[in-house]
């Protein structure tokens, strides 16, 4: 029997939860795992009645990385088949950063190197007050190459220039204080964490929060010159006469709850 390396679920807010399903092995990644998260992705991505995608692990620990199956695996491969396979690493990852909808990381437990880049490409990440976190890969004379650009993205480059060279663990505080969680809680408060964002999410325009990920995008690191300053106001022109804009804005004068309609 083929093992259920991953448990979707979809609500009926349209909260969509992925459970990464290999308690065993600290849910460690493997091919079937990696590929199973890119294809729920994809399908979210295109589904309208799914609102927020939240990732998280089953049993004590959110994600131990890459499954040392895998890796011994790997280890035998060419230059040319090493890459192949750490590009759909590269691949999963990317689809969760660029999500058109909100991704929230339920980080239940320990993450280790991948598991640590899979937090960091989610837009919101909520962890357990006794998680610890390692970016260990120069412990086994490799380098956190695949998850660099989200991680740095997350924690940026000076808290990264000491972790990734370490490959030392750190505790959620210290997670929350680099900018990789937003939230920390105790396991019994973990739920009520995250029903809190989904809450904050949900009353929120769908476009609208799709729009302002791409504005981060588009403005982040950037100088603000004239390009930069047409651009943004080109955005907000086109918020302000659109249908999702309209309706926001007539609702909050008829103080009303939007009725936000739907992207076919």
């Amino acid at each position: 029997m083929t093992e259920q390396v991953l448990i979707t679920t979809i609500d009926s807010r349209g909260v969509a939860r992925l459970t990464m399903n290999r308690p065993d092995l600290r849910n460690a990644f493997n091919e079937q795992l990696i590929g199973e998260i890119c294809e729920a992705i994809g399908r979210f991505h295109s589904d309208p009645n799914v609102r927020i995608i939240v990732l998280t692990g089953a049993g004590k620990a959110f994600s131990a990385g890459a499954d040392l199956n895998m890796m011994k695996k790997v280890a035998a491969f060419s230059a040319a088949e090493n890459k192949d396979d750490a590009r759909r690493l590269a691949h999963m990852l990317n689809s969760i950063y660029s999500s058109p909808k909100p991704t929230i990381a339920l980080v239940n437990g320990p993450a280790m190197g991948g598991g640590l880049g899979l937090i960091a490409a989610c837009d919101i990440a909520i962890g357990a007050d006794d998680a610890f976190f390692a970016l260990s890969e120069v412990r086994l004379g490799l380098i956190p190459a695949v998850i660099s650009p989200f991680v740095i993205d997350a924690i940026g480059a000076r808290q990264a220039r000491r972790y990734f060279i370490t490959g030392e663990r750190f505790d959620a505080k210290t997670a929350k204080d680099i900018g990789l969680l937003h939230i920390v809680e105790n396991a019994s408060g973990l739920d009520a964490a995250l029903e809190g964002v989904i809450t904050d999410l949900l009353s929120c325009g769908p476009s609208a929060m799709h729009e302002a990920k791409e504005l981060i995008r588009a403005v982040a690191n950037r100088p603000i010159n004239e390009k930069i300053l047409d651009d943004t106001a080109g955005r907000i022109a086109r918020m302000r006469a659109s249908a999702e804009g309209k309706e926001g804005v007539t609702a909050f004068l008829e103080k009303r709850k939007p009725d936000w309609p739907v992207k076919k």
